[in-house]
């Protein structure tokens, strides 16, 4: 069997990924952009379980699903979604001085995302997850 493409081409789809991301968010680097969404989906997979979240995961693109499960502390209960405010804080509060994830980062990242997975199946496995996980990845929350 050959090589997933996805896999074959992690890197381009990431890339891709990254700027139509960025122009989501209009932020200037990459690097913004990859603070940004990394500190949304790690705002996100603090609120399901292992299980849970290796449903996500499995969603996602190669890289972005690595990004997603590397260094969970698994020990660590779930936390209840909260306000979109108070999930945003916690959002912008990766690497805070060098953090400039905008008010609606989660909002861009979602929009983002969605471009890169296929979304019949993203939005089925959103309804498998906790409350509050289909309305955090709603664009235009």
């Amino acid at each position: 069997m050959p090589m997933p493409d996805d896999y074959q081409r992690a890197g381009q789809i990431f890339e891709s990924f990254l700027e139509d991301a960025r122009i989501a968010l209009d932020l200037t680097t990459r690097n913004q952009t990859y603070t940004t969404v990394q500190g949304v989906l790690l705002a996100f997979r603090r609120r399901l379980t292992v299980a849970e979240g290796l449903r996500f995961a499995n969603e996602l693109p190669a890289v972005l699903r690595a990004l997603f499960v590397k260094d969970w502390d698994i020990e660590v209960l779930p936390v209840p979604f909260s306000s979109r405010e108070d999930m945003m804080e916690e959002v912008q509060a990766l690497r805070r001085h060098h953090n400039f994830s905008p008010a609606n980062a989660i909002d861009g990242v979602a929009r983002a995302l969605r471009a890169h997975v296929d979304e019949k199946a993203f939005d089925a496995m959103l309804q498998s997850l906790p409350e509050g996980a289909v309305a955090f990845w709603e664009v235009g929350y």
